[in-house]
């Protein structure tokens, strides 16, 4: 059913689109100075009115996020069980991540630097990991033959998503803000991306309609049969 793969599709583009706009926000209110230093995603929204979009902007990407693991999840399983265990393990790194996107949405850094961190590290590096294993499900589990394109594809976006990460890391550790705000979006931007190209595999997902089969009552049995010896 073509209409899932909108559903990744929605998760990017409003993720995208809503942080952008909290950057906007922030940079019209004076709440971050552009000229200064390029800023970090957090700073944009830490302060309000922005704050309480960027909040949630977190909460519905963490629900989507949760929805594309469990129906990916259950594609997977759909085409049987020789990828049982590191499809248990994608949900539950799916998960994670989910809760991540959700804690540093709702934890700014103004309010507890500690826990935003912890968010973050949740949401980004289970999420990389996450995305590595749909990478290897893509060649074992692959419902078409989208994996001669969709292979190479997902394997670059999570190489461009990992250098970024690392990038931002090194840079962030070694007093060079600037860059590494500029390669924090960057990171967000692949992480968006990557999750929209389970658009590919989720126009393969079919909808099924539950039915339940009355059954008919066991025959009584004769007395004889129910004494007790």
């Amino acid at each position: 059913m073509w209409a899932w793969a909108l559903l990744p599709i929605l998760l990017a583009l409003g993720g995208t689109v809503g942080i952008w706009v909290v950057f906007f926000m922030a940079v019209n209110n004076g709440s971050v100075n552009v000229t200064e230093a390029f800023p970090y995603i957090s700073a944009c929204g830490s302060y309000v009115p922005q704050s309480c979009l960027f909040s949630q902007i977190c909460n519905l990407s963490s629900v989507l996020i949760l929805w594309v693991v469990i129906i990916r999840f259950q594609q997977v399983c759909d085409l049987g069980n020789k990828c049982h265990r590191a499809n248990i393990a994608t949900l539950v790194l799916g998960f994670i991540s989910a809760f991540g996107v959700s804690v540093l949405g709702n934890f700014q850094q103004s309010v507890s630097m500690g826990i935003h961190l912890l968010g973050a590290f949740l949401a980004f590096f289970m999420g990389l990991a996450y995305f590595w294993m749909q990478l290897w499900l893509t060649y074992r589990a692959e419902p078409s033959g989208d994996r001669c394109w969709m292979g190479p594809l997902r394997a670059f976006f999570c190489t461009l998503n990992t250098v970024f990460l690392i990038a931002m890391a090194i840079l962030h550790n070694t007093g060079h803000k600037s860059p590494a705000a500029m390669f924090e979006w960057a990171l967000v931007m692949t992480f968006f991306l990557l999750f929209s190209l389970f658009a590919a595999e989720f126009r393969h997902v079919q909808c099924h309609r539950l039915t339940v089969h009355k059954q008919e009552p066991l025959e009584r049995r004769p007395e004889g049969n129910n004494a007790i010896m």
